[in-house]
């Protein structure tokens, strides 16, 4: 019974598939806030796009 019991004591696989949860789960939130701020970012430069293709459209652009 006490060799069982040693056993179970130094079995680290349960330990190891929770790290490796636990790195899974880090490195998903941080893809999450990098995509989010890459987003937000990409959103603001093609309002610009558009913008500036709105006012050369009308009229107010230089060139032509």
């Amino acid at each position: 019974m006490k060799s069982h019991l040693a056993r179970f004591v130094k079995d680290e696989s349960g330990a190891t598939a929770i790290e490796y949860g636990l790195i899974a789960a880090l490195v998903s939130v941080g893809i999450a806030t990098i995509l989010g701020t890459v987003g937000t970012n990409l959103i603001g430069v093609f309002q610009d796009i558009a913008t500036k293709l709105s006012s050369a459209v009308s009229g107010g652009g230089a060139g032509g």
